[in-house]
């Protein structure tokens, strides 16, 4: 009997002796998993070399296939070079002052809007206008929009009046549509009233087509007196820019007497096409295009920098 005890307690003894054994082996194998796991783990990315996050990942696609879509419009459009991109708009804005020269009497003292060809920046950029609105060129609009050219508008009620809905268009895509008198006189030779209705009048009919009073005006043909800049502040003009540079289809005229593009100038063109120039808009534009980028300059947004 005392045998038969002793033999149970050998077979007791024997099973813990297995399940200890067992118990060891999982230990072990869970440790090796932990191991490969870790090894795994360093594998995937060793410290300071994570991958990057997804948004960051799509950041970079999506910039790719922006310039990849550049580079094919501006081929599509026959330019010589991809238009170089303007830098981020200034955080502080430049001070905006009266061009020596080109004051009025009571400039400073009644806050009259600033007369000025050049925006005050070292950033090697340029500003397009364009002036009246008389050529309404479907090609110029897209061109524009496929090359994401930046330009600000200065409309005359006698030239938009036949299609409004082609600047609203232009509005849509982003663009300033702003004032440039209700028929295009010669300003300094009317009255303050004729001035003024010439002015006030355009921002009314801005208002009731496009949804706003513009804040910036540009006398027809460059030319004002006292007069012209107090109805325009009377309007609710606060900059009156005229320009540095024009651009034909054929050819450029400038002011300065170095007959070249400095940072911050303004570019005056036309809304023509074939009656008026020998080409269209889009051709004017594709000068335009080559000649800056081939000096190293890029187009931004006026109102960016007012």
């Amino acid at each position: 009997m005392r045998a038969v005890v002793q033999n149970d307690k050998y077979r007791a003894s024997r099973r813990v002796s297995r399940a200890s054994r067992a118990t060891a082996v999982l230990a072990v194998a869970a440790l090796a998993g932990g191991c490969a796991q870790a090894e795994d783990q360093s594998v995937r990315g060793a410290p300071g070399q994570q991958a990057p996050p997804a948004h960051a990942v799509d950041g970079a696609a999506k910039a790719r296939e922006a310039r990849a879509a550049l580079a094919a419009a501006a081929k599509r459009w026959d330019l010589k070079k991809v238009p170089l991109t303007a830098p981020a708009p200034p955080a502080k804005k430049p001070e905006i002052e009266a061009r020596e020269g080109f004051e009025v009497d009571g400039q400073e003292e009644d806050g009259l809007p600033p007369v000025f060809t050049t925006v005050p920046t070292k950033e090697k950029v340029v500003f397009l206008t364009i002036d009246d609105g008389a050529e309404k060129d479907p090609a110029f609009l897209r061109m524009m929009s496929e090359l994401k050219i930046p330009y600000t508008v200065f409309l005359t009620d006698e030239e938009i009046k036949d299609d409004y809905g082609y600047f609203k268009k232009m509005q849509a895509r982003g663009v300033t549509l702003n004032n440039h008198t209700l028929s295009h006189p010669y300003l300094p030779g009317l009255s303050y009233a004729q001035q003024k209705r010439e002015i006030c009048g355009m921002q009314d009919v801005m208002e009731k087509h496009y949804g706003k009073r513009p804040v910036l005006f540009r006398p027809p043909y460059g030319n004002y007196n006292g007069d012209t800049l107090r109805a325009a502040k009377s309007c609710g003009i606060k900059y009156a820019p005229i320009w540095s540079e024009e651009v034909y289809v054929d050819h450029w005229e400038y002011r300065e007497w170095d007959q070249d593009l400095h940072p911050g100038d303004i570019v005056l063109t036309h809304f023509r096409g074939e009656d008026d120039w020998d080409g269209t808009m889009t051709d004017m534009v594709r000068r335009f295009l080559d000649r800056i980028t081939a000096d190293g300059y890029a187009v931004a947004r006026l109102e960016d920098y007012l």
